[in-house]
């Protein structure tokens, strides 16, 4: 299948951060403005400077990048047109729908209030859809702010999503050092959330395993899992042959199969942070395609498109190299994260038949 091909089909993004996909020439423009020394000359040896620095096969490695980027991410000026620039980039790229998360606690050194921040990078997610627009491509962008979980400002973060819920924010997730940091230490902040009605997605199963993902479900009350790659863990192997694999499930695995509790993968970043190390270092060991024939709801995502030097059209190109997916697997990926999106039931369905007419072209 051709990239060309593959950039064509329409397509639906649900991890990706807003940091994680800020262009190169837009990080030095900004960080000569801001008088910050950035660590390469130019933006290609940049895109260099940060694959070099996320293959390290660390989480806290591949984390360190950001602080050049975060860096520069600190007017409304700038926030403004991060966000338009990365909602040309996500339709350029095929994406009909987006969520993109940030955490806006990080970006408040320029005096920022959480409001304002949240309310700039709105005004560039809506520059960057009319613009999108008018040159054809109809793509929607919705907001996941995400609250630190090193830090004691989740529950502000949450009250934050929930006040601006109708102003461009469609839900909450938490993101950091996931080791260390589980769900359940801002209990507090996911029981607002759940007498709020407020969609929550959880970084988990990624730098942690499955009492992470335990914690995520059960304190959380996450309807998506971030990564959750490592739910792998919680299945036993018994028997490999040829195609077929019998598979023992644990109760965590079980439930999440069962539930339909969709799995926000991201297979360049998966094996860059070394989330999927016990099971090697190629696309190839990476367990999407055991998840997938299992029956989990498995979605493909970017995690971060400049550290990963990727896109989503990327990523389906590289899983159809390593597991030989046909067309028909790569629409149920993109149907299953529609289903997963946090929007109303009738605008889910609208992305589905778009998913559809797109693919049966």
């Amino acid at each position: 299948m051709k990239i060309e091909e593959l950039r064509a089909l329409p397509k639906v993004s649900l991890h990706d951060h807003l940091d994680g996909g800020v262009r190169p020439a837009t990080i030095l423009e900004l960080a000569d403005e801001a008088g910050v020394q950035a660590p390469a000359p130019d933006a290609k040896a940049l895109r260099r400077w940060f694959q070099k620095q996320c293959n390290a096969g660390s989480l806290v490695e591949y984390l360190k990048t950001f602080d050049l980027v975060t860096s520069v991410m600190q007017s409304e000026q700038a926030l403004t047109r991060i966000a338009s620039e990365y909602v040309a980039d996500l339709a350029a790229d095929g994406v009909i729908y987006g969520e993109v998360r940030w955490a806006p606690e990080q970006h408040l050194a320029g005096g920022l209030s959480l409001e304002q921040a949240v309310r700039a990078v709105q005004r560039g997610i809506e520059e960057g859809e009319d613009a999108a627009d008018a040159a054809g491509h109809s793509i929607r962008v919705g907001q996941l702010l995400s609250g630190m979980r090193q830090s004691d400002r989740v529950k502000e973060i949450a009250e934050l999503a929930v006040r601006l819920r109708e102003q461009g924010v469609v839900g909450f997730d938490i993101a950091g050092p996931e080791d260390g940091f589980p769900a359940s230490q801002h209990r507090a902040a996911f029981d607002y959330l759940a007498a709020e009605f407020m969609p929550v997605t959880v970084h988990a199963g990624e730098a942690a395993g499955p009492a992470s993902i335990r914690s995520a479900l059960i304190d959380g009350r996450a309807l998506r899992l971030g990564h959750g790659v490592r739910i792998a863990e919680d299945l036993q192997v018994i028997e490999r042959e040829g195609d077929e694999v019998q598979v023992q499930f644990g109760d965590l695995a079980r439930w999440v199969r069962d539930r339909e509790i969709p799995l926000e993968l991201s297979p360049t970043s998966n094996l860059q942070t070394g989330a999927i190390a016990q099971w090697g270092d190629t696309m190839e060991d990476h367990p999407f395609d055991l998840l997938y024939q299992l029956g989990f709801s498995v979605t493909v995502n970017t995690d971060n498109r400049t550290m990963s030097g990727t896109t989503l059209t990327k990523e389906l190109s590289q899983l159809v190299d390593a597991f030989d997916y046909d067309l028909d697997a790569l629409e149920e990926f993109q149907f299953n994260a529609a289903s997963a999106a946090f929007l109303p039931v009738e605008e889910r369905e609208e992305i589905v038949e778009l998913i559809s007419e797109g693919f049966s072209r």
